[in-house]
């Protein structure tokens, strides 16, 4: 019996076909869905390859698009499901996935959503499970994805909130924003998005894609930047109640964190005050901190403050011996 297993790259998309695709769709790529298609059949190994995706295992993908990463992720074994927010990309992936590599069609599921709506894996129609059971086997546990670029940070955010169940990351964002996922605490980059993605994830930048491997070509290059999941800091506050430190904090970047946090407790002073009984200086700027130390703030700015000790009252043992 002759051997139909695909040749590496035999099924993967080049410029002519993606062209060719969205004529025969209809499809103007649009900013407002921040549409660039990948054509570089190198380009998407590197990805796979990078993100170490294995036979068998689940993989989300966030904007499929016309199929270019999807094909490599399918060509690597992979179960993948794909999040669309375009309806007409939605319904074309399948097709496309069963004339290009037909072996691997049932191994794709497609969702038509818009990411940030995911809320679980129900969202995804996969099982929910019940406290202490075990996840659903087709739980995706890595995120692989070209990231539509108006929208990546959120995106990226909102999934890894919504699905414990991703243990590592790999995604392509305009390189400025790879820079900022991935900076450290001190550094001119280091902002709202570098603190936030830290909760869930140590995050790094790894390869420079170049801008001419999309169509439409972007304004500006690409990275890759690979994340892997981990326990948030130590706290007694929630997430929204740390995040919500770090927007204050980096609002006004410029200022010190007893005149940033101002707004959340009500005074500058009472800002200080909960920066001292975190051990922060609060002539700090929220740059300088890393989410462990905004989470010790966010506990201190929600405890009550110490009341001032009353005088004690000298005992026998300790009252002077009157004057005789």
């Amino acid at each position: 019996m002759p051997d139909t297993t695909p040749q590496a790259g035999a099924g993967l998309l080049g410029p002519a076909e993606i062209r060719g695709l969205a004529a025969t769709l209809g499809v103007r790529p649009t900013k407002t869905l921040g549409q660039n298609f990948v054509h570089d059949a190198g380009t998407v190994h590197r990805i796979v390859r990078s993100a170490g995706v294995e036979p068998g295992e689940s993989v989300l993908e966030i904007g499929p698009g016309l199929g270019s990463l999807t094909l490599a992720l399918l060509e690597a074994g992979a179960r993948v499901v794909a999040v669309e927010i375009d309806p007409l990309l939605a319904r074309a992936l399948p097709a496309t996935i069963a004339d290009r590599m037909p072996g691997a069609a049932e191994r794709l599921s497609v969702i038509n959503a818009d990411a940030l709506a995911i809320t679980g894996l129900e969202s995804l129609g996969l099982a929910r499970p019940d406290d202490g059971a075990a996840p659903d086997p087709a739980a995706p546990t890595r995120l692989v994805a070209n990231l539509p670029y108006n929208v990546a940070v959120p995106v990226l955010l909102s999934v890894l909130a919504a699905l414990p169940s991703i243990r590592s990351a790999t995604v392509m964002v305009q390189a400025e924003v790879a820079d900022r996922l991935a900076a450290a605490p001190g550094s001119r980059t280091y902002g709202v998005p570098s603190a936030k993605t830290a909760w869930y994830a140590a995050a790094r930048r790894t390869i420079t894609i170049g801008r001419t491997v999309f169509w439409p070509v972007p304004g500006v290059d690409s990275a890759l930047v690979e994340l892997t999941r981990r326990e948030p800091p130590a706290t007694a506050s929630s997430r929204e109640e740390v995040f919500a430190v770090v927007d204050a904090a980096f609002a006004q970047r410029r200022k010190t964190l007893r005149q940033a946090l101002a707004t959340l407790v009500g005074s500058p002073g009472a800002a200080e005050a909960a920066c001292r009984r975190a051990g922060i200086d609060p002539a700090l700027r929220g740059e300088r901190l890393d989410i462990a130390a905004f989470a010790a703030l966010a506990e201190a700015l929600a405890a009550p403050e110490a009341p001032a000790a009353a005088p004690t009252a000298p005992t026998s043992s300790t009252a002077p011996e009157e004057k005789r």
